[in-house]
């Protein structure tokens, strides 16, 4: 932990103002009920209305035409409209209720199902470009049970869907290694998978990933937001990197700066690529131990979005965040790409994680828990506090 515990106790002083691939071997998975064999495509049930079904709007990625490069980048600039993904989930939501968490939650018995779906964007872009193959399929899981951990679910199993033009099967190996390290982190079945294989479909040498987690909680340990309060404290972990968001944005910050991702990446030991294909931060280990010690209320995944549309999800109507300042290390890759790209505070804070993957909001005296046990073996940062109000301002 960087920051000692009498600088974290004085923190919290201010917090109170087309071929199926057959299934893989997997770790135990403990109190499992008994599933059905799945097909290859999800069975879709009736919507429930007090469901929370899977919608991030933060993760829809397009491509648009370049821009002049004139001025500031924005993630608009690079081909990605968060505002247009609102209004989207906005319409669907119309038609299926209950949408806007982080994972989807189907009742079994006593306990929901939580269940999550996502990619890895056009970060694998730079793993064509890097020849970085092996870790890319961490990234893959990371996104996925990262989303549903945020339920306090545990995450029980996992499949994934690999697709390309032409079956490289020495290089698909190397993604499913990636796949299974990312499941065994996140002690969780790799339980099977679908591989596409599709001519003339994708560039030659590339290939297209998604995946999908399934996870479990008992109703009476969801996590949920609804009794978070005023005066609550922000307990953010921090991250490797990107991770696997924000990347079109990226790609167009590395072209116009004029270095390659064999150049050293300024202020940092690495070089762009390796810092850019550092394998998103798998929390579910930690996440679920700190929410088994009590006083964690809500959890967000700072994915797509950043802190500004992430965070307010998992509160109240009537509350929102302040962050502080200079609270945790930005990493010197998010130093570069703002630097490269001429990018306004307020667009980096709505499209990348800054340093902190994940954030906790939990009570005071957990928070002082947390801070103390990060001493011994993690790192947490105090970053900042719930407030009466909307959004997520900076002090």
């Amino acid at each position: 932990m960087v920051k000692t515990v009498a600088a974290a106790n004085a923190e919290l002083s201010r917090c109170v103002v087309a071929s199926s691939r057959p299934i893989f071997d997997k770790p135990t998975v403990t109190a499992q009920p008994p599933f059905a064999v799945r097909p290859n495509r999800l069975q879709r049930f009736p919507p429930l209305s007090f469901s929370l079904l899977e919608r991030n709007s933060c993760r829809l990625r397009s491509m648009s035409k370049d821009s002049d490069g004139s001025g500031g980048l924005t993630y608009k600039d690079a081909g990605v409209d968060i505002d247009a993904g609102t209004e989207l989930v906005r319409r669907i939501a119309k038609m299926a209720p209950g949408i806007g968490g982080f994972g989807g939650l189907y009742p079994l018995g006593d306990s929901y199902l939580v269940a999550g779906t996502d990619g890895v964007g056009t970060k694998l872009k730079l793993a064509f470009e890097t020849e970085i193959h092996e870790t890319i399929g961490i990234d893959l899981v990371a996104m996925s049970v990262n989303d549903i951990v945020t339920s306090g679910a545990k995450p029980l199993f996992f499949l994934d869907y690999f697709a390309t033009s032409h079956l490289d099967v020495d290089l698909a190996e190397k993604v499913i290694k990636g796949i299974v390290d990312g499941c065994q982190q996140s002690d969780c079945a790799l339980l099977g998978g679908e591989t596409a294989e599709m001519p003339d479909f994708y560039a030659k040498g590339e290939y297209d990933l998604s995946g999908f987690a399934v996870g479990i909680v008992k109703k009476d340990s969801v996590i949920d937001g609804k009794n978070i309060v005023a005066g609550d404290v922000l307990i953010g972990l921090p991250s490797s990197g990107v991770h696997s968001n924000g990347f079109s944005l990226v790609r167009r910050v590395l072209a116009r700066s004029g270095l390659s991702l064999k150049d050293q990446l300024p202020g940092a030991a690495v070089t762009l690529g390796e810092a850019l294909m550092a394998p998103t931060v798998i929390y579910v280990k930690q996440v679920l131990d700190l929410i088994g010690k009590g006083g964690v209320k809500g959890v967000a995944h700072i994915t797509g979005g950043g802190f500004t549309d992430n965070i307010p999800r998992v509160f109240p109507k009537g509350l929102g965040a302040v962050i502080y300042n200079d609270s945790w290390d930005v990493l010197a890759v998010f130093k570069w790409i703002q630097q490269a790209g001429n990018i306004e505070d307020a667009e980096m804070r709505r499209t990348f994680n800054m340093g902190i993957g994940m954030v906790l909001v939990v009570s005071r005296e957990a928070s002082q828990r947390i801070l103390e046990d990060a001493d011994g073996g993690y790192t947490a940062y105090c970053i900042g506090e719930v407030v009466n109000g909307e959004g997520v301002t900076y002090r």
